[in-house]
């Protein structure tokens, strides 16, 4: 072997390296949190102050001060920060621990929050093979990395949809229920991976579960507040989701079906159309025992609550690049699968990036929602994939270890 052989294989041990890849992760939250605290502050026209380089952070900081307050979480403070809090009552008080450590700490534990459950949910998946999990950790790196460099909750999100799914096949009922509960009260989409509850046994015991789970959540700021200002905060959050639904069309398929083709249609046709092609796979009753199709829906769960959300923003789109990773990874590939995940990657992950000239970005990757075509393309390839291969019911619902 040569040496440059041997330096070859150095290198590919040492990105299959579990230990080495964790501490990849960890360096890169570290490497961000620390850019954008000592970041200079971004002054905005219109606004009163400037503003620093983690605003979501300070967002989801300043709403658990806000709710001890007694003020109402749903409006603008400027002086503060430059958007709406958009997450529940039950997020503003679970950000205490975090929001009364100084902000170079505080910023880095939410990074790492956003990536460390992350990389344990994904490595935690049902594979045979650990070289796909490895796969998977590469692939989504660009894209996480685009979520925590805006301090954003979405690789929380994704994680906690894993690791329900996890858990469902590790049949730990209570804890899939914990998650899906958790996720929706970050963002209310997060409901959408309890219908994983019918591929498994023990559907009234998730049923219960949950509903004990979102009681005990919807209630935990009752140990700060009052009855009287938890009722307001609840009906001031409804009421600004309900004004937020007009806001934009967002990189979805709304904004896909606009910029390409002129069609302006009304977002809760597009979302009823959405929902009942995402249902139509779960007609397939005899897949359900089919380990395959059990991990397929799950990327199909993770893609779909990204391209159907009128809000969908850049960073995002980790959420779906993580389905996107498990529908190309979990499966026989081909030359198909291979074009749209390499196009995926490129015009999701890589867009954003200095890699492209911004010349580019301007004219055909924003125009066009290039970020979300490709994602929109492979929902439906899995889709197709899902109604139209045939997966053999396995003897019973298989029990996989963490």
């Amino acid at each position: 072997m040569t040496i440059q052989n041997k330096a070859i294989d150095a290198v590919i041990r040492r990105l299959n390296n579990t230990r080495f890849i964790a501490l990849t992760y960890a360096a890169i939250t570290l490497i961000v949190s620390l850019i954008q605290y000592f970041s200079s502050p971004k002054f905005i026209e219109g606004y009163p102050v400037g503003y620093t380089r983690y605003n979501n952070y300070v967002i989801f900081k300043q709403s658990f001060f806000h709710l001890i307050n007694n003020q109402d979480l749903y409006i603008l403070y400027l002086q503060q920060q430059w958007d709406l809090y958009k997450y529940s009552p039950t997020f503003a008080l679970l950000m205490a621990p975090l929001a009364v450590l100084p902000d170079i700490v505080g910023l880095f534990l939410w990074n790492a929050l956003n990536t460390l459950p992350l990389f344990i949910a994904i490595w935690s998946l049902p594979f045979h093979q650990d070289k796909l999990k490895v796969f998977i950790l590469w692939f989504i790196l660009q894209e996480l990395l685009t979520s925590i460099q805006n301090a954003q909750s979405n690789g929380l999100m994704a994680a906690l949809l894993i690791l329900a799914f996890n858990s469902f096949e590790r049949k730990k009922v209570w804890l899939a229920a914990l998650c899906i509960v958790l996720a929706f009260y970050i963002k209310i989409f997060g409901i959408v991976a309890a219908v994983l509850f019918l591929f498994y046994p023990d559907k009234l015991k998730f049923i219960g579960y949950s509903v004990l789970w979102g009681i005990v959540l919807l209630l935990l700021p009752l140990i700060v507040i009052s009855p009287d200002q938890l009722v307001f905060l609840y009906k001031s959050w409804q009421q600004m989701l309900a004004a937020d639904h007009s806001a934009s069309y967002g990189l979805s398929v709304m904004g896909w079906l606009y910029t390409w083709f002129g069609l302006e249609l009304s977002k809760t046709l597009v979302l009823l159309a959405g929902v009942v092609l995402f249902c139509v796979p779960l007609l397939k009753f005899r897949a359900y025992n089919n380990k395959l199709f059990r991990i397929l829906f799950l990327a199909s769960i993770l893609i779909w609550i990204v391209i159907f959300n009128h809000k969908a923003e850049s960073p995002t789109f980790i959420i779906a690049m993580c389905g996107v990773g498990i529908w190309y990874f979990f499966q026989k590939r081909d030359k198909l699968n291979l074009t749209l995940v390499i196009l995926a990657f490129v015009f999701t992950s890589l867009s954003p990036t200095d890699i492209f000239p911004p010349f580019l970005r301007q004219q055909l990757v924003y125009p066009y929602v290039l970020k979300a075509a490709f994602c929109i393309f492979i929902w439906f390839r899995l889709l197709y994939q899902l109604l139209t291969e045939n997966y053999v019911p396995e003897p019973e619902v298989e029990k996989t270890n963490i």
